[in-house]
């Protein structure tokens, strides 16, 4: 297994929009998966994309445990996967997304491993993430999910306030104003803080402006063309986004 050919295949099948078999990449442990990873961003970096944050995965226990894993996992974010609240979206270029809700944190101060994750708060917001694993039908090893960012593809970011008490929030996600998922933000390891501190422990120093997606509230569902996407988390507000309606082609129009 070589980090720099399957950070390659990964960076071309997101490109591409072709989904790859999991289970064949040769990937055995996470150290390695972190530095393909690693090697993916560059790939990303070097095209001109900025890291913003940082998002995290497993924050649910029931999830961790469904896995067979005892820790979370985290992926790294970029602007270009930022879409603006209330913006449309495109997701021609992607595999199979789906979508889920989340909580967004701002740091204004460097949070340092140990630390108080709340003195290092600056704001809080209601969040949106597009997942979309690059291995077909979303079926990977654990290291393989680490490689490929943690499936990450985009987020969108509601308001901005005030730091807050975040402890069991009730949290809608809707499509096309329907109810798809309800939860609540004690799903992010009991309280979103927790994913906060754990984000500092995983990566080191997270520095000042850093946005971290704490974990996903709910299960996430699938994102098709068209669709309205709106979360409202209790006490924090809501955030939305449509995604555009599928290309025709000249014999289907």
């Amino acid at each position: 297994m070589n980090i720099m050919t399957l950070a390659e295949t990964l960076d071309t099948a997101a490109l591409d929009a072709r989904p790859l078999p999991g289970g064949g990449s040769g990937l055995t442990d996470t150290v390695e998966a972190y530095a393909v990873q690693d090697a993916l961003i560059a790939r990303r970096l070097a095209r001109g994309e900025r890291l913003t944050g940082v998002k995290l995965g497993f924050t649910s226990i029931a999830k961790m445990r469904q896995m067979g894993v005892a820790d979370l996992i985290h992926g790294r974010i970029t602007d270009r996967m930022e879409i603006p609240d209330g913006g449309l979206h495109d997701i021609s270029g992607l595999i199979h997304p789906r979508v889920e809700p989340e909580v967004a944190f701002l740091l204004g101060a460097t949070l340092r491993p140990g630390a108080d994750p709340a003195a290092a708060v600056a704001a809080v917001a209601p969040a949106l993430e597009i997942i979309d694993s690059r291995y077909d039908g979303f079926r990977f090893s654990l290291p393989e999910v680490i490689a490929d960012n943690t499936s990450a593809a985009g987020y969108v970011m509601g308001p901005w306030s005030a730091p807050r008490d975040l402890a069991n929030l009730g949290v809608l996600l809707e499509l096309d104003g329907r109810p798809a998922q309800t939860g609540s933000t004690a799903a992010i390891l009991g309280h979103p803080l927790r994913a906060l501190a754990a984000a500092a422990r995983l990566t080191g120093p997270l520095e000042a402006g850093t946005v971290i997606l704490a974990g996903a509230a709910t299960a996430a569902v699938p994102l098709p063309p068209g669709t309205y996407v709106r979360s409202a988390v209790a006490g924090l507000g809501t955030v939305q986004f449509t995604t555009a309606a599928a290309r025709t082609t000249g014999e289907d129009a």
